[in-house]
C-alpha cells in the first residue's frame, strides 16, 4: 500500500458498492459523479489496487474491492453510530434509518408506526427495504431487520410487536361451493392449491398444527406465486387454496371474498420482531424508531 486512505474515500467506495452506481453514490453523499470518480482514482492509486471495474453503464467491485468493503461495513457503521450519539447531547436523532423487512412487515410498519416516527422526528430519512430474501443486516448494511420470531438470528437483539399472527387457509365461497372443503392437511391432495415461491426459488411447505401434532406439507398445484397479496386475490377468484397471513387475508375474509378452512389446525405463532445486533452502538435514530414501535405495538 502506498499511501493510507481516508475515511471519506473509503466511505464512498463502500456507498459505489451498495449502489451498483456512481451517481446514486453521488446522490447519497452529496457530491458530485466527477468528484466521486476522481476520488476513487485517486484511491486505487494511493492502494496500488483496483478495486472497481467501469464500464459506461455499470460499476461493480473487483474481489479486492468486494472483500474490502465487506470489511469495512460493520466499521463505518460503528463509526456512524458513534458521531450519530453526539446528537443524544441536542436531544435529535438524525441521518438515515435503514430497514430491511417483509412487505407484511412493512405494510405494518406503514400502517401505525412510520407516520409517528417521521412526524416526531423529522431530521430522520427511513429506507424500508422490502427484498423478501433473508440477508444479513450487518454486512448489508442496514441498521436492522423484521421477521417472523423463528427467522432472527439467535445472536440479534429482538423487539417483538404487531401481536401474534397466524397462517390460515383460505378459499372462496365459489370455489368450495364445487367440491368439499378439507378437514384436514391430508385432504390437501385433492384441493387446487396455490403454492408459494421462497425467494430462494424453492416452494414453501405449509405447516398445520393441531394438539401436538405437527404437518408440513409441499402441496401440489398448477398455480405459484412470489406474493401473499397475488395468492389472496387468485384465491378470491375462485382458483383455490391459499395458505397466507391473516393480515394479508383479513380484508378479503371481511367482504366475504375468502373464507377459512382447516381453521382449527391454524394456531397463532408469536409474529413479527424488529431486530438489530447487540454488540454494536445502537444509532439514536433506531433507539427512537425502537421506542415509537413500543408505544404502538399490538
Amino acid at each position: 500500500m502506498n499511501s493510507k486512505p481516508g475515511l471519506p474515500e473509503l466511505s464512498a467506495l463502500a456507498a459505489i458498492v451498495l449502489h451498483r452506481s456512481f451517481r446514486k453514490a453521488a446522490d447519497d453523499l452529496g457530491l458530485s459523479p466527477s468528484t466521486l470518480s476522481h476520488m476513487m482514482r485517486t484511491l486505487e492509486r494511493g492502494m496500488g489496487v483496483r478495486l472497481l471495474n467501469r464500464t459506461t453503464r455499470s460499476v461493480a467491485p473487483t474481489e479486492a474491492g468486494e472483500r474490502l468493503v465487506a470489511r469495512l461495513r460493520p466499521l463505518l457503521s460503528d463509526i456512524d453510530a458513534a458521531l450519530a450519539e453526539v446528537d443524544d447531547f441536542r436531544g435529535l436523532a438524525s441521518g438515515t434509518l435503514r430497514i430491511n423487512t417483509s412487505e407484511i412487515g412493512a405494510r405494518l410498519l406503514l400502517g401505525s408506526v412510520v407516520p409517528s416516527f417521521l412526524q416526531r422526528y423529522p431530521q430522520v430519512s427511513l429506507d424500508l427495504v422490502t427484498e423478501g430474501k433473508l440477508v444479513d443486516i450487518v454486512a448489508e448494511g442496514f441498521d436492522a431487520g423484521i421477521r417472523l420470531g423463528e427467522a432472527v438470528p439467535r445472536d440479534m437483539v429482538a423487539v417483538r410487536f404487531g401481536g401474534p399472527t397466524r397462517f390460515i387457509a383460505v378459499a372462496s365461497p365459489a370455489y368450495l361451493a364445487g367440491r368439499p372443503a378439507p378437514h384436514t392437511p391430508d385432504d390437501l391432495g385433492d384441493q387446487a392449491c396455490i403454492r408459494f415461491r421462497l425467494p430462494s426459488g424453492k416452494p414453501y411447505r405449509w405447516e398445520f398444527e393441531k394438539h401436538g401434532q405437527e404437518i408440513a406439507i409441499d402441496v401440489q398445484g398448477a398455480l405459484t406465486l412470489d406474493s401473499m397479496e397475488l395468492m389472496a386475490e387468485a384465491a378470491a377468484c375462485g382458483m383455490g387454496v391459499a395458505y397466507i397471513s391473516d393480515k394479508t387475508a383479513k380484508p378479503y375474509l371481511d367482504q366475504g371474498s375468502l373464507v377459512t378452512v382447516l381453521d382449527d389446525w391454524c394456531p397463532p405463532i408469536p409474529g413479527l420482531f424488529l431486530y438489530y445486533p447487540g454488540h454494536r452502538l445502537v444509532p439514536p435514530a433506531l433507539r427512537a424508531f425502537i421506542d415509537v414501535l413500543k408505544e404502538t405495538k399490538g
